[in-house]
């Protein structure tokens, strides 16, 4: 069975590009091939900054010989009936069969299609993987239609097998497909021929390119921390930044240089930022001090001075861009000594938070008044959060945060703590925007606790009250995001809030409970990320108190638990019962049994210890529920599981004696209400 070897080379793919890139040619291939009849062994997909890569192993030489049967309309149906099913098996009347049917007679065609050689399937599939490729951004070059990345220059396409390698016959817009790739642009350039994947991975090393990214990352990663090493210094870890940098080289070659002094005072955050966004340098910090002292840049060549020209270069350039950000931090912390946070965000009033919700500095007072509700709740002193709310968005007006509006917040402790503002307030400004993601760290400062949870709930309620909230895929505001912060806030912080009252505080004009309904849906894909089902998460939502998510989640969890038990499980299968007899009862008989269940009329000793334990368990999970100890309402329901089952097995509950069935379907109402005292347990499945 033929080894396969594809390499579609071109100008320089975009190093974000990458890894999609080779995701969606291996899948387009081997989707193509298989269906088309062939089979494989194994695939593998690389990249480089100019090559996109596909080698197969154990590729079958042919497709093999199908015969597919279809029936075709009755023997009686119009000609035209006929006429398009000979179109569409491409056979005529003679080659179809009569068979006896169900309803009559019919016609049947017998259709083979057969086999086809690797080659010409290879080149069918290539060429539309070629043409249909879905890049993000594509053009089009010369007088071709062809549309590419960037410019397409060749096609490496051989089967190589025992007796040798052979060219799949393929041309794409006048592109033909070889047997040839080439090296290096600079260090190897011109064209060489390979006879297969072992050679040509040996030959483009020779040739100074590195096939595969992530040993072009490891190359690069422990390059870098080898310099570093070597001055005591350590390497500010960036994986995002290695897997862009191993996809803008063929060849890595790591150099170190070092940052010019006037430079170092600047924040190491600012360094690290204008370093990385502007250039692709990694910062190298002191590790006794923290701070950041010098860069590694990485060359796609060796050259014969060791790179010293190159890091002459980049040294120019990074002094241009550290200038500019040594200029900002200068400007904003004059204006800050002059006119403090709150004079830097004093232009706020003339931004636009959305036409229907004023102006930023409009909202930076709706959640500083939403911050004061907030902070007892929290254990915050109000004055410190409604303060820290006022100028946690005021760096949105510096001219660093202008220049890198990632580091927005970031700056604003630093300006915060350069104003001599308490130490909480500059926390907040840092910390009020997390967490944005699901890895983000959240925030345990109360001021800054109450600020986050603040801006959060007034950017919801806002967008509620004016309709504009998530559609389908559809988010444009981030609401979810916002939402999954909120819920993160609460649980990582156990806070008691009720939500429906800070939603009503918050802005009067929203929809509270749809709003809350939402945050339950959020909640759900939150706790089923814990492990906790949607049917438990429910169970818990039914019971009052519902817009406590923390207690909300304190509740499933111990449900969760308790269903993973043995006594659980079975537990839920006797509360099922006992319901479904006495819905039913009820449903026939016209009344509620709900009340007056009797032990004195108690025939068999296994109801007379359900009794018994209905009264132990009611005991035990009325304080419990009340203490909101749920791990012990539990335990006390998990105490029913025995008498309940030896119940069941021990009586009739349609007794011929009328005073004895009401009694014990007003035992089974016990059951029922004992349970749905602790979760609504009609909402289990199963």
């Amino acid at each position: 069975m033929p080894d396969l070897l594809i390499e579609l080379f071109s100008e320089e793919i975009p190093a974000r590009m990458q890894g999609m890139a080779r995701d969606t040619l291996r899948k387009m291939v081997t989707d193509g091939l298989v269906e088309a009849g062939l089979t494989y062994a194994h695939a593998q997909a690389f990249s480089t900054p100019r090559r996109l890569v596909l080698a197969l192993e154990g590729l079958s030489a042919e497709s093999p010989t199908l015969t597919e049967e279809r029936k075709g309309p009755a023997t009686t149906a119009p000609e035209k009936a006929l006429e398009g099913f000979l179109r569409s098996t491409g056979l005529s009347r003679d080659q179809l069969e009569v068979r006896d049917d169900k309803k009559g007679q019919a016609y049947f065609a017998t259709i083979t299609r057969p086999g086809r050689k690797a080659p010409e399937i290879i080149a069918e599939v290539l060429e539309k993987t070629i043409r249909t490729f879905p890049w993000p951004k594509s053009m089009r070059w010369g007088s071709g239609s062809l549309k590419w990345v960037r410019p397409l220059h060749s096609i490496l396409c051989i089967l190589t097998d025992e007796a040798g390698h052979t060219v799949v016959p393929l041309d794409v817009d006048g592109i033909v497909a070889g047997d040839t790739t080439e090296g290096h642009r600079f260090m190897a350039p011109g064209r060489f021929a390979v006879t297969g994947f072992d050679d040509y991975a040996a030959r483009l090393k020779a040739a100074k390119v590195v096939l595969d990214s992530a040993e072009r990352e490891e190359i690069i990663w422990n390059g870098a921390t080898t310099l570093a090493f070597a001055r005591g210094l350590e390497i500010v870890e960036d994986r995002g930044l290695l897997t862009e940098l191993g996809g803008l080289v063929e060849w890595p070659v790591p150099l170190m240089g070092e940052i010019a002094g006037e430079f170092l005072g600047l924040p190491p955050e600012v360094l690290r930022t204008s370093m990385k966004e502007h250039q692709k340098f990694f910062s190298v910090k002191n590790p006794k001090t923290g701070r950041i002292e010098g860069f590694v840049t990485v060359a796609n060549r060796e050259t014969a001075d060791n790179g010293e020209t190159i890091l002459k270069g980049n040294l120019k350039v990074l002094s241009a861009r550290l200038s500019d950000a040594k200029f900002f931090w200068e400007h904003d912390l004059r204006v800050v000594k002059s006119e403090g946070l709150l004079g830097m965000g004093a232009g706020l009033s003339h931004v636009t938070f959305h036409n229907k919700l004023g102006s930023q500095a409009a909202r930076i007072e709706r959640i500083a008044a939403l911050a004061q509700v907030l902070a007892p709740l929290v254990g915050a002193a109000p004055d410190l959060a409604v303060q820290a709310a006022r100028v946690v968005k005021s760096d949105l007006r510096s001219a660093m945060v202008g220049e890198f509006p990632e580091l927005q917040g970031l700056m604003g402790s630093y300006y915060a703590r350069a104003e001599g503002l308490p130490e909480a307030v500059a926390d907040a400004c840092k910390g009020h925007y997390s967490p944005l993601g699901p890895s983000d760290d959240v925030p345990d400062q109360p001021v800054t606790v109450a600020v986050a949870l603040a801006d959060k709930i007034d950017t919801l309620t806002g967008f509620w009250a004016i309709d504009e909230k998530p559609t389908g895929s559809k988010d444009p505001f981030a609401l979810r995001r916002a939402a999954l912060g909120v819920i993160r806030l609460v649980l990582t912080n156990g806070l008691r809030l009720k939500l429906g009252e800070v939603f009503a505080k918050a802005n009067p004009a929203t929809d509270a409970a749809d709003l809350l309904s939402f945050f339950h849906d959020r909640l759900k894909v939150y706790l089923k990320d814990q492990n906790i089902r949607h049917d438990v998460i429910d169970a818990v939502l039914a019971m009052p108190g519902a817009d406590d998510l923390a207690l909300v989640a304190r509740r499933a969890e111990a449900l969760s638990a308790f269903l993973a038990t043995e006594d659980g499980g079975n537990l839920i299968q006797g509360f099922k019962r006992a319901n479904n007899i006495l819905t039913q009862a009820e449903a026939r008989d016209g009344v509620e049994y709900s009340y007056g269940a009797d032990p004195k009329f108690a025939e068999a000793a296994e109801e007379a210890a359900l009794f018994a334990a209905l009264d132990a368990a009611d005991a035990a999970i009325a304080p419990a529920m009340a203490a909101e100890d749920f791990p012990a309402a539990m335990g006390a329901m998990a105490a029913l599981r025995a008498p309940i089952d030896a119940f069941f097995t021990a009586v009739q509950i349609n007794s011929d004696n009328q005073l004895v069935r009401r009694n014990r379907l007003n035992l089974l109402s016990r059951i029922r209400q004992i349970c749905l005292g602790v979760a609504d347990l009609n909402r289990i499945d199963g």
